[in-house]
């Protein structure tokens, strides 16, 4: 059973309560459906009668025999991680599929869109989640080398503070939400979005909460290969963006300029080929 698929192959149709539903699944996969149909329908905040036709939905006739499916697919799972080589070229099957699919997923107009916000704006601030947060640095890292203004949102309340009372119009903020959407993360966005700055979200097929704040989404399918959740996937989808970028901004100069100043800070300027410092 492959529940993921089968909600995403739903889920533009689903009602509110139904999409509700669905992300409580997702998010605490497997443990949220282990319960009773009426505990889950109380974390999504729906009535038990819409648990039951999100059920009827993707396919099973009773609860018990969703639940039952969730048991045996968490099962599989953890054989797939823990195993034999062919179970484990399978995951990795599994993963390639996924990154297929997250490139496909930022078709060239898009992928233009996104990359003339981060050449165009005044300053680029990003941010992300438990994990997506290391592909919200590898963009500032990356893209602070291509053009100036490029800055990562810090953590404590009082240093995002700082950082609002200078953001405005001309100003972007690209932010990496997925399941298990941050809260505080949604704080700071709307707040950034109240005082004219630009959103650009990167989110999973079920859509962050901000997606409506979001003046460019990118929305990616993503697909793990056993009992984690692969970064490698937003990882590429940034580097496909940051070389667009760069084929925008030209940075030749700027970069060797760079270069030059690593060499000169790390002590490298004026090492001869014997190591001697020259006179």
């Amino acid at each position: 059973m492959d529940l993921e698929a089968r909600l995403s192959g739903v889920y533009a149709e689903l009602t509110p309560g139904e999409r509700a539903i669905a992300r409580v699944i997702l998010d605490d996969y497997p443990y949220a459906a282990l319960g009773s149909l009426r505990a889950l329908a109380q974390r999504a905040g729906v009535s038990p009668p819409t648990v039951s036709r999100l059920v009827a939905r993707i396919g099973f006739a009773t609860y018990a025999e969703l639940r039952q499916a969730i048991q045996a697919d968490d099962r599989s799972r953890l054989r797939t991680f823990v195993a034999e080589p062919a179970d484990l070229a399978a995951a990795a099957r599994t993963l390639k599929q996924g990154l297929d699919g997250c490139l496909a997923a930022v078709p060239e107009p898009l992928l233009e869109t996104v990359a003339g916000q981060l050449a165009k704006a005044r300053s680029v601030w990003a941010l992300g989640g438990r994990l997506s947060e290391l592909a919200a640095e590898y963009l500032v890292r990356q893209l602070a080398s291509l053009r100036p203004g490029v800055h990562h949102v810090p953590g404590p309340a009082a240093a995002r503070a700082r950082v609002l009372l200078d953001l405005g119009a001309g100003d972007l903020l690209v932010v990496y939400d997925f399941r298990r959407y941050n809260r505080e993360n949604a704080l700071f966005v709307q707040a950034a979005a109240a005082r004219g700055a630009r959103i650009a979200l990167v989110t999973d097929a079920w859509e962050s909460p901000l997606a409506g704040r979001a003046d460019v989404l990118v929305r990616l399918p993503r697909e793990a290969s056993g009992p984690i959740d692969p970064i490698t996937l937003e990882v590429a989808v940034t580097e496909l963006i940051l070389v667009t970028v760069a084929a925008r901004l030209h940075p030749d100069g700027r970069l060797a300029e760079l270069e030059n100043l690593t060499r000169e800070l790390s002590g490298l300027e004026g090492i001869g080929r014997s190591g001697a410092c020259e006179p």
